[in-house]
């Protein structure tokens, strides 16, 4: 099983917001960042965060790949 993050991306360039700013606003670790952008597995804590600090749901950043 294959997890994307591309909505997340796709929801960062709609809001102007960059990467280092959503680990500042966040407060994600650069290491979490690093892991997204290579679409390797995060805690589901770093997902809850990025989810209430964009105001949107899981299923809006993840795409779960079969």
């Amino acid at each position: 099983m294959n997890i994307s993050y591309e909505k997340l991306w796709a929801i960062l360039k709609e809001r102007g917001i960059s990467r280092t700013e959503l680990v500042h606003v966040a407060r994600i670790s650069t290491n979490a960042m690093a892991k997204l952008g290579e679409n390797e597995d995060v805690r589901v804590e770093v997902l809850a965060k990025i989810c209430v600090t964009l105001g949107c749901k899981l299923d809006d950043i993840v795409k779960i790949e079969s």
